[in-house]
């Protein structure tokens, strides 16, 4: 049987834009001021990663103690931003479904807890659900590290996987993992960005996903 394994932020809860915010923010605070749509060409990856990039952007080093209280800044705005959180349209109704029909599925994100402890609270997600967070890993997207180790965890085959994701960060570590992709346009990025990154089929948001299950042979 085919097994989805889901990204979080943009994918299954309506986060992406809090988390441009609070980095915008939490730049700023820190003296780096950096325009919002290259924060979100950005997100999905891990937090030293992302942090590295933007030093790029700004043409400066960014030190690893201004790393540190960077991220630990956006973690604290994030969750003032946006203490309560909402589920895409149909991602609860998904997950219950696959939990139903016993389609085995999980979730992996680059985010950590405590910042996706209240996502994974109005998604309803219980302890029977795989989650694989950052802390879990290596390395985060857009390496494979969070998609192997989900993969593993649900005892499947690689080749058995689908990674459902908003981002091209999510689409390109599912590449690396040897896994075929799906793309969600509820995270903002284009159809057009995500089929370039090797998005297999691309759908409005997870309701839409939902119903085209059988297009990824999901059913029987």
């Amino acid at each position: 049987m085919q097994a989805l394994i889901f990204d979080l932020d943009g994918t299954l809860v309506d986060t992406v834009y809090a988390h441009v915010f609070a980095w915008q923010r939490a730049f700023a605070e820190a003296g780096l001021a950096i325009d919002g749509w290259r924060i979100h060409r950005r997100i999905g990856m891990s937090g030293g990663l992302f942090t590295r990039g933007v030093a790029r952007e700004l043409g400066r080093e960014i030190t690893p103690d201004e790393t540190e209280v960077i991220q630990r800044r956006h973690g604290e705005l994030f969750r003032s931003f946006l203490p309560e959180r909402r589920p895409l349209p149909g991602a609860v109704e998904l997950l219950r479904f696959l939990h139903a029909a016993a389609v085995p599925h999980g979730i992996a994100t680059s985010g950590r807890p405590p910042e996706i402890d209240a996502s994974l609270d109005a998604l309803g997600v219980t302890k029977e659900t795989i989650v694989i967070e950052r802390g879990d890993v290596a390395r985060a997207k857009p390496e494979p590290d969070l998609f192997l180790a989900c993969q593993r965890r649900l005892g499947v085959e690689v080749e058995d996987c689908y990674v459902v994701g908003d981002a091209v960060w999510d689409l390109l570590a599912a590449r690396r993992a040897g896994m075929l992709s799906i793309g969600l346009l509820s995270g903002g990025y284009g159809d057009d960005e995500l089929a370039r990154a090797g998005a297999f089929r691309v759908y409005r948001d997870t309701a839409e996903l939902h119903r085209s299950l059988d297009e990824l042979g999901v059913l029987p």
